[in-house]
Formats: structure tokens, sequence, C-alpha cells
């Protein structure tokens, strides 16, 4: 298969820190290099230079904001395509706007790939903002039904190129047991409000009640870690709590190989790579049921779904599914099927019929 384009420019974040959009970015631009294409990364997170900047919270964002215009520019004349990784907030207006406002000045076609769970709330408040960008790109991308959902309703007509899993990385283990009478239990959100890990531990304190040999494992960083490690300790579950920071894809996937359940009890979602991650790794999942989560995962048939901020309910799931081996093998057969189709080959035609559309430059159709 001919890549569409010869050279084209990534713009995204890259770890560290760690993090969804920042490993696809990175998973990106390594999958699309061994396709043939010459991809030059424009990184969204750059370290400050210098290094101290970083502490000026006033100013420190035109220490990071002019470098990058610059290499923004510098990529736009060297690039047949540009795709911009796009989130919502401030990384919108600082990142994604000048990015593709460079690359239609530049005469460079621009796909962007919008990909925040929080885009109903911040195009509520600032779509007056976003609409004229997005007006501009050439073709607007979205991973899930959830986001296509969301852009229609504004009369915008996306094109769904799902989140990409490596599946030769993230694979079960062998032998895995829904009665262990120790399970080990995986969180793998940042640490974070929009994440709730509070209402994870809470759960988690509920579930040794059954089983008191359990452990858990939080694998993100964030602000409230130091919150966080006080509630554990207010529940008694800090001895069998261990906060591990950001881990890398081999470490994360040593850690799903380890774990027989994953909670995800975010406020907001998209489609998260963690729960395509722990699917993939042949580990259940008891996850909230906000945003786009119903759009990736069924309720009882490819994971268990709870409302937020519900403790209670997460805990009694997560019960429900290590005691019953019949549902436990199940939900996990379902879930490694599902994921089988955001694999690269399965993914990759659907992106690249994106970027034929740029370079023909059709435009963001009306929904």
């Amino acid at each position: 298969m001919n890549p569409p384009v010869a050279t084209l420019a990534l713009v995204g974040p890259l770890p560290p820190p760690s993090g969804g959009m920042a490993n696809q970015t990175r998973q990106l631009a390594r999958l699309l290099t061994e396709a043939g294409i010459e991809v030059v990364v424009v990184r969204v997170n750059a370290p400050y230079r210098p290094a101290w900047a970083g502490r000026l919270k006033g100013v420190r964002a035109l220490f990071r904001l002019l470098p990058y215009l610059r290499e923004l520019w510098n990529a736009a004349g060297r690039c047949q395509l540009m795709h911009v990784m796009a989130n919502s907030g401030w990384s919108w207006h600082l990142f994604t706007t000048p990015a593709v406002w460079i690359a239609r000045l530049r005469g460079v076609p621009v796909v962007v790939n919008y990909r925040g769970g929080e885009a109903e709330e911040f195009f509520a408040r600032a779509f007056a903002w976003v609409r004229p960008t997005l007006r501009r790109a050439d073709v607007i991308a979205v991973p899930s039904d959830f986001l296509d959902g969301v852009f229609r309703r504004r009369g915008f007509a996306p094109r769904i190129v799902p989140n990409i899993i490596d599946l030769s990385r993230f694979s079960p283990a062998t032998g895995a047991d829904a009665m262990d009478a120790a399970p080990q239990v995986v969180v793998a959100r940042n640490l974070e409000d929009i994440y709730d890990i509070p209402t994870a531990l809470r759960a988690f304190a509920l579930l040794r009640e059954r089983f008191p040999r359990a452990r858990l494992s939080v694998a993100g960083s964030g602000p409230r870690l130091e919150t966080l490690r006080r509630l554990a300790e207010a529940l008694d579950i800090a001895s069998a709590t261990t906060f591990t920071g950001h881990l890398d894809n081999e470490h994360m996937a040593e850690l799903y190989r380890d774990a027989q359940l994953m909670l995800n009890p975010s406020l907001a979602d998209n489609m998260p790579i963690s729960v395509l991650e722990a699917l993939a790794s042949g580990v259940p999942v008891v996850s909230t049921d906000v945003g786009g989560i119903p759009h990736l995962v069924e309720d009882g048939t490819t994971a268990l779904l709870v409302k937020p901020s519900d403790a209670e309910a997460m805990a009694a799931a997560a019960v429900r599914l290590l005691e019953d081996a019949e549902l436990y093998g199940r939900l996990r057969e379902a879930g490694l099927a599902l994921v089988r189709r955001y694999a690269w080959d399965e993914v990759r035609e659907r992106l690249f019929a994106v970027y034929r559309e740029a370079v023909r430059g059709s435009g963001p159709g009306p929904a």
C-alpha cells in the first residue's frame, strides 16, 4: 500500500510525561515512519529552555510558545500535510489554533485530530473561538462515535479514526484466574480531579472486605498524589496500595499482565487508551459510563459500567466480576476480540483515507 504523502508534520505531545495522547503521538510517528512517510514531529510539550523558565507561572507559556511557533513554521515549509493532535481547553488555543493557521498561511493541508473527552463542555463555553479554526481544517478526525456526535451537533462532519493499540506489546498472560484470592487491581489514570481516583480508592477499600489480600496499583502522576496518599491512609488501604507514578509502555504491559482487574473511575472521557490496553492484556474492566465509554464498551458484554462517583457500585461490580468465573471469562474473551479492531492493520487505511481527502482539499464537510 503506497502512503498518501511522502512527508508529514505530526503536531502533538510526547512523553514524558506519559499519557494517552502523548503515547499515541509517539506510536503514530513510529508507525507512519515504518509505512514509508517522512515524519517531522513538532512537540507541543517540549522542555522549557532555559529550564528555570518552567517555574515562572505567569510567563512560562511564552518560553514554550515562541520556539513552538518557529518549529511549526519550519515544519510547514517541509511537509505535504500537517496532522494536529488536538485537545480541549488552553491546549486548543495555545497549540492547535496556531498550527492550523500556520498551515493555511503556508498552503499546507491540515488534519485536526480532535481527542478531548471534555469536548462538550469546552465547546459549550468557547465554540465561538473554536469554530473559525475548525473551518480552516481540511479534515476533522475523531477517534470515537461519541466525539463524532459532539461535532455533528455543531455542524461539522468528522471522520472516525480509532485509537491504535499495539497488540505486539499488550497481550494477555496465560492462566488468568478470576477467583484469585489476592487479586491485583489496576487504575491507570493521572492523579487529577477529572479522573476521580478517590472513588477508585474507596471502591478498593470495599473490595478488600471480600478480598482482604487484594492489592491496588495506581499508575499515573499528577497534583493530587499527596491528597490520595492521605485518603489511602484514612481508608486503611495504604499498605495494599502502590502509587507507581508514570510508567512507560513496557512497564505498563508488565503491570497489566500481573493484574486481574482494572478500575476506570473517570468523570469525563472519550476513548481511553488505558482501557484498550487493559482489554488487550486480557484484564476485564469496571468503568464509569461517562462520555465515550459506552460507545467503546458495552455493559455486561465487554466491560461492567457504573455511574460516576459511586464507589459502592464500582466495588459491587468488581466483586461480582472476580467471583463469577463464567462472567469473568466471557468479558475477557469479548474484550480481546474487541481490541483487534484497533490494531494498526485495521486503522491504517482509515487514516490514510483521511490523509488523501485532506490532500484533495475537500474541507470538513457539513453534517
